[in-house]
């Protein structure tokens, strides 16, 4: 039986964010991860997918810093990006052709060690289930919800974590019904954290498919140590790997 073609994926990317809580002299998609920027690293996993055919990369318009990257030979359409982050994405998906693209994944800038195998196994889960969906980790802590006191915050009581995930990205989701949740969640005054939460505002099924636990968000300095580790984790594993393969063949 013949396996029906897969769709012509587009990617957005929105890196408008000027991430104060990095307390950095640059937004924090240009600090450098092993001699690279959050940034490339984050573009070059995303447009190595195959299943990704273009990706629109949302900047501020007064953006003096990538054009001093590699960056600027990628192949992209650059749109402007937004006061927050789902009028970056709104921006993109506005210029998006459903027809072409019909699917569409969004990933975050400073996520810059999200696994390939990760983005294949979001695609192929949402494309079975016929609806969109987000990459997650099962919350594995205790977690408590607090309360603003006179004298700091405090427990206000312990929530139960089973069924509790933390939400990552890519996401993934039609081109057309995410334009028109996110269009419609905002006109209404709805307030939007990320895609899934426009799509379940639009009463849209939205999947879990459950990723690495080192697509880390790099938002506050610790998290840069934090991914500079992960990654040549990633990276040893990857030269075991062929090592291995490498191996396999002389034999």
């Amino acid at each position: 039986m013949t396996k029906p073609p897969e769709p012509a994926i587009a990617a957005v990317i929105p890196a408008a964010g000027v991430g104060k809580r990095m307390q950095a002299a640059v937004p924090k998609q240009y600090l450098t991860l092993n001699a690279k920027t959050i940034l490339e690293h984050s573009v070059g996993r995303i447009c190595s997918q195959p299943q990704v055919a273009a990706l629109w990369l949302a900047l501020d318009k007064a953006d003096p810093y990538f054009a001093a990257t590699p960056l600027t030979t990628v192949a992209m359409q650059r749109v402007d990006g937004g006061a927050e982050r789902v009028y970056s994405v709104l921006n993109a998906l506005q210029q998006i052709d459903a027809g072409s693209y019909p699917w569409v994944l969004v990933h975050d800038a400073a996520r810059p060690l999200i696994r390939k195998a990760d983005i294949t196994l979001l695609i192929s889960r949402c494309l079975q289930a016929g609806h969109g969906g987000i990459l997650a980790c099962p919350v594995r802590d205790t977690m408590k919800r607090g309360k603003a006191t006179a004298t700091g915050n405090l427990v206000a009581d312990t929530v139960e974590r089973e069924q509790l995930w933390h939400a990552l990205t890519p996401q993934f989701f039609p081109t057309l019904q995410l334009r028109q949740a996110i269009t419609e969640a905002l006109a209404a005054g709805v307030t939007i954290t990320d895609e899934a939460s426009a799509m379940e505002w639009a009463g849209q099924p939205v999947l879990l498919v459950e990723g690495q636990a080192d697509n880390i968000k790099i938002t506050r300095p610790a998290d840069l140590t934090l991914a500079g580790y992960f990654l040549d984790q990633q990276q040893l594993e990857q030269q075991h790997l062929e090592q291995q393969q490498l191996e396999q063949t002389t034999i």
